[in-house]
């Protein structure tokens, strides 16, 4: 099942924690602290992967978490980073987070950190000074970042060949390619886009059919819009036309409404170079299409592809066309913007005083509370980088609570 579409909700791995341990040996009674930190979270990583051609897997499978780093240990151990968490996608795959393209997948084992992991909790030998020669200190592990990651799969093929339902693209590609795409009489047959691979002369080019396009594709009719999406890549489009129409438009109607509904959907898909076939000339009174479009001054070539006739002529000036065609620049990737933001803000509810800012924040959660020695050095950073006094000039009175992440303490002086 091709699927060209997935959100994913993935979690880095957190730090492992450090650890709090002496040095304990025979005739060395004041052996000093020796415990080590703790190992690195492991990453969530997407990487493009030429073998992939759909997001089915990662549809049915929308959850990713990666594994935590190892604790510190004794004798200044420290605990072995987890190994990242690896998300492979089909090469097309535009990588959004928050609304914003992070990343366009274009080449094999290109990769982007979508939730970096925590770096570990330092065990109690890093906190050793010539004040403190026997700390009781150790941080917990980082908290690994957790986001919601949307994945969409635009095809890279050279070739995209559109029509009305029922004009005979599928046909068309079975015949210059081992493609075996479903191929019935009767109107969408094709419900997914299919790939065929065409040995041309000296180059090879993919050529991607792209089910029947339907009036009001551009607004979303007939799952236009996730039709149209894969031909943004495309080099060159292949414009089967049904000689004889669609419903009660005729050949050259077809034509122009097919060449609307790209405009609509985007201004630089209208402006592809397009070959335009006519399609079941081994039928009787076809070449009134033919002459309706030499008519109006367009470039067309009869063919037959149920019979192969004119499909080397096709081929031959897709050929000629491709070759005057630029390579296709990636998604825009928005730069990412710094803006300065306080180190932390106070924000008063009732008596309570929620505490926000990322520093704080990763303070708490790295903060080991079950070791006096290492709250003390919790409140005294509160105390020099002043939140202490912020609270004050907010009226915090002793009882009150104090909100940071997922932690709440009773504020007392």
């Amino acid at each position: 099942m091709f699927i060209d579409k997935a959100k994913l909700f993935v979690k880095a791995g957190k730090g492992g924690d450090g650890c709090l341990s002496f040095l304990r040996e025979k005739f060395r009674p004041f052996g000093g602290p020796n415990g080590g930190n703790g190992g690195r979270g492991g990453d969530v990583i997407i990487v493009g992967d030429e073998n992939l051609k759909t997001l089915l897997d990662l549809q049915r499978h929308s959850h990713y978490r990666a594994k935590e780093g190892e604790q510190g240990r004794g004798n200044n151990c420290y605990g072995k980073s987890a190994e990242n968490l690896v998300i492979k996608v089909p090469l097309g795959t535009i990588v959004k987070k928050n609304g914003a393209i992070i990343q366009d997948i274009t080449k094999h084992h290109q990769e982007i950190i979508v939730a970096a992991g925590g770096r570990g909790g330092r065990g109690n030998a890093s906190f050793k000074s010539s004040k403190n020669t026997a700390p009781r200190i150790s941080e917990s592990g980082q908290p690994g970042e957790e986001c919601t990651v949307e994945l969409e799969l635009k095809l890279i093929a050279d070739v995209g060949i559109i029509g009305y339902p029922n004009a005979g693209k599928s046909t068309f590609l079975a015949k210059i390619s081992q493609a075996r795409p479903k191929i019935a009489d009767y109107p969408f047959t094709t419900l997914s886009p299919n790939l065929g691979v065409v040995h041309l002369y000296d180059k090879t080019l993919v050529f991607a059919d792209i089910p029947g396009l339907i009036d009001g594709a551009a607004s979303g009719r007939g799952l236009g819009h996730d039709f149209l999406r894969h031909i943004e890549r495309t080099k060159i489009i292949l414009h089967i036309v049904d000689a004889f129409g669609y419903g009660n438009k005729n050949a050259y109607s077809t034509y122009l409404a097919i060449n609307k509904e790209l405009k609509k959907y985007s201004e630089k898909l209208a402006k592809k170079l397009q070959v335009v076939a006519i399609n079941k000339i081994d039928i009787p009174s076809s070449e009134k299409a033919i002459k309706m479009f030499k008519k109006k001054g367009k470039k067309v070539f009869p063919i037959s592809a149920a019979n192969n006739t004119g499909v080397k002529s096709v081929s031959e000036e897709i050929y000629k066309k491709i070759k005057t065609v630029k390579e296709e620049v990636p998604a825009e990737i928005k730069s990412a913007h710094y803006k300065y933001e306080p180190e932390f803000a106070i924000r008063k509810k009732g008596n309570v005083f929620e505490i926000t800012g990322r520093k704080i924040i990763d303070l708490v959660a790295m903060t080991n509370f079950k070791e006096l020695e290492s709250a003390r050095r919790f409140q005294n950073i509160l105390k020099k980088i002043g939140i202490d006094q912020r609270l004050k000039e907010e009226g915090v009175k002793t009882g009150d609570t104090v909100k940071v992440g997922n932690y709440e303490f009773s504020y007392e002086e």
